[in-house]
């Protein structure tokens, strides 16, 4: 195993052969990662799929101390370079008393049903099929291959492991491992592919042939009919004798200005001229905003997204920075003083809706949720960290004699406050981690 390659420059190799449906032979790819440093005081994921693969793992996990010693061995750097294939992730992983194993954690490959689902559900997808083809995956892969019957990411009992501790169940060794794939997913998601059994090339190309295929084969219409239409190859071969397509329409760069309007003639009663300008303005600056969105390739696969309640899009217009007078319009309107209003756009720029919801809601969650929580604050601080004292209340976490608390919020994030001026305020974004939550609250 070669642990000399820097993190990013991985190489791809063979590693045994499999047959495809036609019977040829291909090789098996295998990507090795580099040994990672320690992250001491520090989430182990900040992207998406990271985060997503910490959450799968940790909402599945029986045994909470295998948790807490495998992610303290991760932290420390204990875990060599990792060795990714299809079904099998392997490294070799370091004890405290410099003692090494090798590990292994087993991953089902998805069977070649599942494949061709999933690449017909891509290839429907334009703005799948863009993103895939520009080393992207998005988020929303997940949800829409879930819909097609294929689960990207482990479920429960999903996770089988191998490891020379001889340990009969996950080991502290397949635990550090599988934390230390939420960091490399953090690097390329499409790990995550090749543990499932394609490599990053191989399902680009084969998602290629099928997006040709399907351009080259005329399409029926809602009675089964064949659709009239040209041959794809007898339309290419006119191109010379046809006129050109017209350009498309330049994006708009910008939103245009607010008109003034004031003219002369006093306003009627109630009416604020700099207010409804302000208003003017941030109109056509979403109006800009949704057109550049409807024409980016993704825009066909993405949900639109929930809309705002008044007293939510009240702290949205504050969050544009309106002004002394118009904010104070804006907190009145909205039910609150300046200082809370303040307080809103902070939590507003941290989180939005979901940022908001937590500095707003007092809440308490479902027994399952709290023992779930409960759990990661127990298994948060490695041994012989200092713990902190916390005073539980609903679903927020105080430090005993600090001024630094922990908000719990429906998505199972953690979200760090302080307290400011005698008013618990946002300190920082949502992270997975309790541990880290709580250290940024507290610099």
């Amino acid at each position: 195993m070669n642990t000399s390659d820097a993190f990013g420059a991985d190489k791809d190799r063979a590693d045994g052969i499999r047959t495809d449906r036609g019977g040829s032979a291909k090789q098996v790819p295998e990507r090795t990662f580099a040994a990672l440093p320690a992250a001491h005081g520090k989430a182990f994921a900040g992207s998406w799929w990271g985060q997503a693969w910490l959450k799968a793992l940790e909402d599945t996990a029986l045994d909470r101390e295998q948790l807490r010693q495998g992610r303290r061995h991760a932290r420390a750097g204990a875990v060599g370079a990792v060795s990714v294939r299809p079904g099998r992730i392997t490294a070799v992983v370091q004890d405290r008393d410099h003692t090494r194993q090798r590990s292994d954690v087993l991953l089902q490959q998805l069977g070649e049903a599942d494949w061709d689902r999933f690449l017909d559900m891509i290839a429907d997808r334009a703005g799948h099929i863009a993103a895939l083809l520009d080393r992207d995956m998005p988020p929303v892969l997940v949800e829409d291959a879930a819909a097609a019957g294929i689960d990207l990411l482990p479920g429960i009992g999903d996770l089988e492991s191998e490891c020379t501790c001889e340990a009969w169940d996950h080991c502290a060794h397949s635990t550090a491992l599988c934390y230390q794939m939420a960091r490399l997913l953090d690097q390329d998601p499409f790990v995550l592919l090749l543990l499932r059994g394609r490599g990053e090339q191989e399902l680009l190309d084969e998602l290629q042939a099928r997006s040709a295929s399907r351009a080259g084969e005329p399409e029926d219409d809602a009675a089964g009919r064949r659709a009239p239409g040209v041959p794809a190859a007898e339309a290419y071969a006119a191109r010379d004798i046809l006129p050109p397509l017209p350009a498309p329409a330049p994006p708009v760069p910008e939103s245009g200005g607010a008109p003034v309007l004031g003219g002369g003639t006093p306003p009627a009663p109630g009416v604020e001229v700099a207010g409804l300008e302000f208003l003017i303005g941030d109109a056509a600056a979403r109006a800009q905003r949704l057109l550049a969105d409807a024409l980016a390739t993704w825009h066909p696969d993405s949900p639109p997204p929930p809309g705002l309640t008044p007293s939510q899009d009240a702290v949205r217009l504050a969050a544009a920075g309106p002004g002394a007078a118009i904010s104070a319009r804006l907190a009145a309107g909205s039910g609150r003083d300046g200082r809370g209003l303040a307080l809103a756009v902070r939590a507003w720029e941290l989180g939005g809706t979901a940022g908001l919801a937590v500095l707003e809601e007092d809440w308490t969650p479902e027994p399952e949720a709290l023992a779930r929580a409960t759990a990661r604050l127990a298994a948060a601080w490695e041994e012989g960290e200092a713990r902190p004292r916390l005073r539980a209340t609903r679903n927020r976490w105080t430090v005993i004699g600090g001024d630094a608390q922990l908000r719990y919020g429906r998505d199972g994030r953690w979200w760090p406050y302080r307290k400011e001026r005698g008013q618990w305020a946002p300190a920082g974004p949502a992270t997975d981690d309790p541990a880290g939550a709580l250290a940024g609250a507290q610099e």
